[in-house]
């Protein structure tokens, strides 16, 4: 199923509040706020032998690309509301 229809409710109310960019972005944001809490739960149940309370270095490398991926959208999204462009 698309995106577009997977997520139509929640484009609607984000893009209605926000422009269609910004809209777009914050319901990006928010899947990938989603597959953080997936990841992170999932971490609590691998852990690394050499470093006992953090997850494996994979989850680790994950949660690193999506924490730096949100952080991408944050930027955009802050930008987009300066420059007025929605």
């Amino acid at each position: 199923m698309p995106v577009f229809d997977e997520k139509q409710e929640e484009l609607e109310h984000y893009e209605t509040m926000m422009g269609v960019p910004r809209g777009r972005l914050a319901v990006a944001l928010d899947s990938i706020t989603d597959a953080m809490a997936l990841v992170g739960q999932h971490g609590v149940y691998c852990q690394s032998q050499r470093w006992p309370g953090k997850p494996v270095m994979d989850i680790q490398i994950v949660m690193k690309a999506l924490s730096d991926a949100k952080e991408l959208i944050q930027n955009v999204m802050e930008e987009l509301k300066k420059t007025k462009s929605f």
